[in-house]
């Protein structure tokens, strides 16, 4: 029986090909190149973001409020700052992006205070898709989002109104991962109640939050750590970048209060372990790869499609360079006809306007012209009056001189 054509046939081979070295090429091409990263921190003013980021990275990569010299100006509108730095861990290069978004929640009215977030990510997408679009793609710089760590406020109650629309807006544009910021201010219960009211919140407004993805493959300790930071989503943390010292002597990153030292590098203490293990140790590729197959994929349709660009999905249809130019050429003729008769219309309205005036004023002389020649008839008729009665002898009465004389004649 014949075998098909999409059938895969094994084989066993009978000595050393070679071709199993390909993940260390893959790993000494990647060192070379460098890895890149953007990740935004999104939340309101003291929830300890910028924190966050130099504890995850071990470095002050974001100034803290000691850092930066106080103002009194607030942001009237949702801000954007970004910063990048180069970081390197054994030999291995790291280009890191972090996007800040001061201002937001911090305002009276937050309608829409997601929209500048929304905006900039969209933006980065509409970047990207531009250098898609070049002919010459060999420097090619990715600056989209690929992870939004979304800081939320430890009430112990459920989201508000704000954190539900944030991520309603954008939980189709970025891969969300949802903390709970200063969890040190509650206890185990109340956070345990926490996590579970915002996960029925996110479930009940349908918004997808990143998951850890599980593949066929894995081994079980890989299978039974995905399936622990999958619990533990959202992650309650703790940030601190200083070194405070236990009752036994111990040098630790945490915070220091008068009942104990809560300590970041603990699981028993937070989670904040267990994020750092996700966005950066475990999960970075998986959620740059999510970024770029599904949510940038998805953008890009939708892009295209709005700009009237349609595909058959059964048959992939290349696009002819030669058309496309011509087309472009064709709408920029129209363009230009279009305000050359803009332009002739404008001109004709401001040449009948000077000819209504021209005519106006050739009326008005005419009408003067016509004036003076009657006066100046009737003045030479009355000298001619004038000249027969003199030439008959007939005396002009005073009342008529006087009446119809001329200041000459005075």
């Amino acid at each position: 029986m014949k075998a098909g054509l999409n059938s895969v046939v094994k084989k066993a081979l009978q000595g050393y090909v070679g071709f199993a070295n390909l993940p260390n090429q893959v790993h000494r091409k990647s060192v070379k190149k460098g890895f890149h990263f953007t990740v935004m921190i999104v939340g309101e003013s003291g929830l300890g973001k910028s924190t966050l980021v130099n504890t995850l990275f071990g470095t002050t990569l974001y100034p803290g409020k000691g850092d930066v010299e106080p103002t009194d100006e607030t942001p009237k509108t949702v801000e954007i700052q970004s910063l990048s730095a180069e970081i390197e861990e054994n030999g291995v290069k790291l280009r890191l992006t972090v996007v800040d978004t001061p201002g937001f929640g911090d305002f009276v009215n937050n309608e829409e205070s997601w929209k500048p977030i929304l905006d900039n990510i969209e933006e980065r997408f509409d970047a990207y898709l531009e250098q898609e679009n070049r002919v010459n793609r060999r420097k090619m710089v990715d600056n989209r989002v690929h992870a939004c760590i979304y800081f939320i406020a430890p009430t112990g109650h459920s989201l508000k109104p704000l954190d539900v629309e944030f991520m309603r807006r954008l939980h189709t544009k970025v891969n969300l991962i949802p903390v709970i910021a200063k969890s040190d201010t509650l206890t185990e219960d109340e956070i345990k109640q926490f996590k579970q009211r915002i996960l029925d919140d996110i479930k009940s407004h349908n918004i997808q939050i990143y998951q850890a993805p599980q593949y066929e493959y894995d081994d079980p300790e890989t299978i039974a750590e995905n399936r622990d930071i999958i619990n533990k989503i959202p992650f309650a943390i703790v940030g601190s970048d200083r070194e405070v010292e236990t009752s036994d002597g111990k040098k630790v990153r945490g915070r220091k209060y008068p009942w104990g030292v809560i300590e970041v590098d603990n699981p028993d203490h937070c989670d904040f372990v267990k994020l750092r293990q996700m966005l950066i140790r475990t999960h970075m590729e998986e959620l740059k790869e999510y970024t770029s197959d599904v949510l940038y994929e998805n953008y890009r349709s939708e892009k295209l499609e709005t700009m009237g660009v349609q595909q058959d999905p059964t048959v992939f249809k290349e696009v002819n360079p030669l058309a496309k130019m011509e087309e472009e050429r064709q709408l920029h003729e129209v363009k230009l006809q279009k305000m050359e008769n803009e332009m002739k219309a404008v001109f004709q309205q401001k040449v009948a306007e000077k000819e209504s005036k021209l005519k106006q004023s050739e009326e008005e002389l005419y009408t003067r012209h016509k004036e003076m020649k009657d006066a100046l008839e009737r003045q030479r008729m009355e000298l001619e009056e004038k000249k027969r009665r003199l030439e008959s002898g007939r005396p002009i009465t005073p009342e008529k001189a006087k009446k119809k004389g001329f200041p000459f004649n005075k």
